[in-house]
């Protein structure tokens, strides 16, 4: 995956807070088995912390302090995506965020951004405080992404992914699949309570991985705002497959077996791994929302 050196990044979109102090301190999920079990549960379910009973539910809403610290000084261009961690991302959710606004302008909507919150260790949340542990998620209270980059590393070591920078794009596109059925009210389906293979839970995520691939489909002919150029120039055929193994790598399936042993399907919350593939290739191969239909 390459971007347009030339291209400016719009760092507004993105809210840096890694090393701050969270507002209460009080997040009851720790490292250790309470840090995996919470991992296991929780791992690109796209909801706050609070619904999964990670948060004391006292704390202030929000990150606090910092924002764009480190990334509007750092990360100004295409150039500087192609180079660094952070930028790369920075990039990503600028393409993301252009894609879906203009997909919904052109079905007759408006698309709401969402800023996307890197954070280390803990972080504090409309949905309540969560520690990285958690993995990447979605507050449908605040409409915010929240992502510790270091999650990153944990899908190549403890999760078995390839890695590569386009698996990375995948888990941010996966989170504003959330953000795109949270504004056309879809999310909260997957707030029945219900787990298994074929619970709302696992339809709702396996359409935010058909969202990400829709807007994969598109990523080299969305046009960045502010030159009427794609942001993005190139995405290879290896970078969807590492997309795609990073989807196999965190199916219900692969982490059950990983990690407890053994196959419990009636307590899925996301899919299989071969799911997940099946609807990121979908997104990808159709490139039309309307074709993410997991309800059905």
């Amino acid at each position: 995956m390459q971007f347009d050196d030339d291209a400016g990044l719009d760092t507004s979109e993105v809210q840096d807070v890694r090393g701050s102090r969270i507002p209460g301190g009080k997040a009851t999920v720790g490292g250790g088995v309470a840090g995996l079990i919470a991992l296991l549960l929780a791992l690109f379910l796209g909801v706050g912390p609070d619904q999964l009973g990670l948060s004391s539910g006292d704390e202030e809403p929000g990150a606090s302090a910092s924002s764009l610290a480190q990334v509007q000084q750092t990360c100004r261009t295409g150039r500087d995506a192609n180079a660094k961690d952070d930028c790369r991302i920075v990039a990503v959710v600028n393409s993301v965020q252009d894609f879906w606004a203009q997909e919904f302008e052109r079905r007759g909507g408006t698309y709401t951004r969402s800023p996307t919150v890197f954070f280390s260790d803990r972080v504090g949340t409309a949905c309540g405080s969560a520690t990285s542990a958690v993995g990447p998620f979605y507050c449908p209270g605040d409409r915010k992404v929240y992502l510790d980059l270091g999650f990153f590393d944990e899908l190549r070591t403890k999760f078995g992914s390839s890695g590569g920078p386009f698996a990375q794009a995948y888990v941010v596109a996966h989170e504003y699949g959330h953000h795109v059925q949270d504004l056309m009210g879809t999310l909260g389906r997957s707030q029945d309570g219900r787990t298994g293979a074929n619970s709302n839970a696992v339809r709702v995520e396996l359409q935010a991985d058909c969202y990400a691939g829709v807007w994969a489909h598109h990523a080299t002919t969305t046009k960045d705002e502010s030159t009427g150029r794609p942001l993005i120039t190139s995405v290879t055929e290896a970078d969807i497959r590492d997309g795609l193994d990073a989807a196999a790598a965190v199916g219900d399936d692969r982490i059950q077996e990983r990690f407890q042993g053994r196959v419990t399907p009636e307590s899925w919350t996301h899919g299989s791994a071969a799911q997940r593939q099946q609807w990121f290739r979908q997104g990808y191969r159709t490139g039309d929302m309307g074709r993410c239909d997991t309800f059905r």
